[in-house]
């Protein structure tokens, strides 16, 4: 059976715990609760008639104060990069983000997620960065952990990506 790591980055609070609660659990909280560290967690799935375990690395957020340690990434098959289009500055950081991915392993597959259409009428887009990103990525997709929206895709995509390229 296959396994997959994947790791969830982006900046703090653009809700990549929320997805992933989301998609393992089935459960989305309004409390914010900042990730230190990583956590851990692993979802059987099925694509194309294959059975694959992800093995899903919530790495903490990116800010000011701290930025993504590369020995989190070791291993990393792939990864989703979560942007808050509330919060424009979190596309900044989304290209950090991916750019420390290309200088420590080289390029790998990621899904761009434009994460809170719940509140899509607060976006502000950075037209340049989500053009540049959405160009490299496997897909970009709008999602929602409060509502449930496009949250499987996301999982989906990667996880299909694993098995036409096996």
């Amino acid at each position: 059976m296959l396994q997959k790591k994947i790791c969830m980055l982006g900046s703090f609070a653009v809700g990549k715990t929320s997805l992933v609660r989301r998609y393992v659990d089935s459960i989305f909280s309004d409390n914010y609760v900042t990730t230190i560290g990583v956590k851990i967690d692993k979802k059987m799935v099925c694509a194309h008639d294959k059975e694959l375990a992800l093995i899903l690395w919530d790495v903490y957020g990116e800010d000011n104060q701290q930025s993504v340690l590369p020995a989190y990434l070791r291993g990393m098959a792939a990864f989703i990069l979560v942007v808050d289009p509330s919060r424009p500055a979190t596309f900044d950081s989304a290209k950090n983000l991916h750019s420390l991915v290309l200088e420590n392993l080289g390029p790998k597959p990621f899904v761009l997620v434009l994460n809170k259409s719940d509140i899509k009428s607060e976006w502000q887009i950075n037209e340049p960065i989500l053009t540049e990103l959405s160009n490299l990525a496997l897909a970009t997709i709008e999602t929602s952990a409060k509502t449930d929206t496009g949250v499987d895709d996301i999982f989906q995509t990667i996880a299909s990506s694993f098995v036409q390229a096996a």
